[in-house]
């Protein structure tokens, strides 16, 4: 019998596929480094990072029935996710990510979510048919949700009776993906975790600081936010509850992508295991600085 998982993690399943370089690199840049493919993608990681630390998470997504797929899927199995409610695509090629890291950060990405958005609603059939949930029993316990799903599809959950009882972690896959989540603003069980230019997209304006991009998204209507702001100080605050801020941890940065979805996940953790306010924004910000700093697989 499949488990009753901890949270769920709806969005992205995919290969990512890192170049990574020691130095700056400019446009057009040919430099040595290093190319690594390891399972990825927003759902996943933060998948990857819930199972590090105890718990059982289930992925909503689309994986397609090509080789590509069964590997990812079999990898999947291999570290304990709960893969039973994944929609395989017939027709469809597995997702792929592709981004270069030089020494100063991301240099470019391109996100191939072909197979996660034409699946569309069907990756969220467990939630209605009885396997997790339905409209009149909906799903009460935490959901992670990220920005690669469509936005016509983040509109519908915004509203859905699904996604009434949940405890929504929401987080864009990219800025430029981020005004997807507009309509997650007004769903009062929702916790944003964006960086400061993702949070200054979703309010139409530019912040200064982490602090003031969270007064921002509150004021917009969100419930909570957290917003990070690279090695400068990050925030969160709550609806009537005010705003806090902490430094991250100075480390050495050795890689980049991930790092967002590591800080969202060991902050979930933490708030599971009873953490207050301040104590799960350290331990978040902790984790996200031995991602960061960590050896490179």
């Amino acid at each position: 019998m499949t488990p009753t998982p901890d949270i769920l993690c709806i969005g992205a399943v995919l290969w990512d596929i890192i170049g990574r370089a020691p130095v700056a690199m400019p446009f057009g840049a040919d430099v040595p480094g290093r190319i690594s493919r390891l399972p990825g993608g927003v759902a996943m990681n933060i998948a990857m990072t819930l199972r590090r630390f105890g718990l059982r998470p289930a992925l909503l997504s689309a994986i397609g029935r090509d080789a590509e797929g069964q590997e990812l899927l079999t990898a999947c199995t291999g570290m304990g996710l709960i893969t039973d409610f994944i929609h395989r695509s017939d027709d469809l090629p597995t997702d792929r990510y592709l981004a270069i890291e030089g020494a100063e950060g991301m240099v470019a990405a391109v996100a191939d979510a072909r197979a996660l958005e034409a699946a569309g609603a069907r990756i969220l059939a467990p939630l209605a048919d009885g396997r997790l949930g339905s409209a009149a029993r909906p799903w009460a316990g935490m959901i992670a949700v990220d920005g690669n799903l469509t936005a016509m599809m983040l509109a519908d959950m915004a509203g859905s009776p699904l996604f009434a009882a949940a405890d929504l972690r929401v987080a864009p896959a990219s800025p430029g993906k981020a005004d997807r989540l507009v309509p997650l603003l007004a769903h009062p069980g929702a916790t944003l975790y964006v960086n400061l230019q993702e949070a200054g997209i979703l309010c139409g304006r530019v912040f200064d600081g982490a602090e003031a991009a969270v007064e921002g998204l509150l004021a917009q209507g969100a419930a909570r936010a957290l917003v990070t702001d690279g090695p400068r100080p990050c925030a969160m605050g709550a609806r009537g509850q005010g705003v806090i801020s902490a430094t991250p941890p100075a480390v050495r940065v050795r890689r980049f992508t991930g790092a967002g979805d590591t800080f969202m996940a060991a902050h979930i953790v933490a708030e599971r295991h009873g953490a207050d306010a301040r104590a799960a924004l350290d331990a978040a910000l902790r984790a996200a600085a031995d991602y960061i700093s960590g050896e490179i697989p």
